[in-house]
């Protein structure tokens, strides 16, 4: 049996889709491993919930560094010293440079409470109950240099309810995130994504 891939995750802050990457992962159904938990922000509930599920935790504070490169700088030695294939931004809340994506092509993933195209950037919950929408959810795709523009590997839908607020619709998404962001996981560590320009083609098991 081969060895479980390893990714690390990037956390600012309460950490629900790190722990239903934990989760999925003590359970059996998601075949890697969890080599670091990094946190810009010291303090972060994610890191006491990689803590407990015995996981390697990092804080890197931006106010540590002195601009954003050398912050970087110190968030990817860390990743390559723990081993890490891929890394998966699970509440982070900072924009990584192009440079930082560059040196991890197709090999940064991103989950974002929305379908993108549409209403990317902060709030997309509330753009959606503000515009009208009736169909919302969430989307997990590849990072690249813009914001929240990059491949699209899996989407989850939810109505959207004439009485919802953006609180309630964003936790029948975050429901929906929990188990978007461990199936493209498992899918990448399947080898199972086939990006084709802007298309991420899911390959059928073998």
């Amino acid at each position: 049996m081969s060895e479980a891939k390893k990714i690390g995750v990037l956390v600012s802050g309460r950490g629900s889709n790190l722990q239903a990457l934990i989760d999925r992962i003590e359970a059996g159904k998601l075949d890697v491993k969890i080599a670091v938990v990094i946190s810009d922000m010291p303090g972060a509930f994610a890191l006491m919930r990689a803590e407990k599920a015995g996981i390697k935790t990092l804080t890197v504070n931006r106010k540590s560094y002195g601009d954003r490169a050398s912050f970087e700088k110190a968030v990817d030695a860390a990743l390559r010293e723990a081993g890490c294939e891929l890394v998966v931004l699970a509440g982070f809340m900072r924009i990584l440079s192009p440079a930082f994506v560059a040196a991890w092509p197709h090999l940064i993933i991103n989950i974002h409470p929305a379908l993108l195209p549409s209403f990317p950037g902060l709030h997309g919950q509330g753009q959606a109950v503000a515009y009208g929408v009736k169909y919302s959810g969430c989307t997990v795709h590849f990072v690249d240099a813009g914001t929240d523009s990059g491949p699209i590997i899996l989407q989850k839908v939810v109505p959207v309810l004439d009485d919802d607020t953006e609180d309630s619709l964003a936790e029948r998404i975050l429901a929906k995130e929990h188990e978007a962001l461990p199936e493209a996981v498992e899918l990448w560590a399947q080898g199972r994504l086939l990006i084709e320009g802007r298309k991420v083609k899911i390959i059928s098991k073998k």
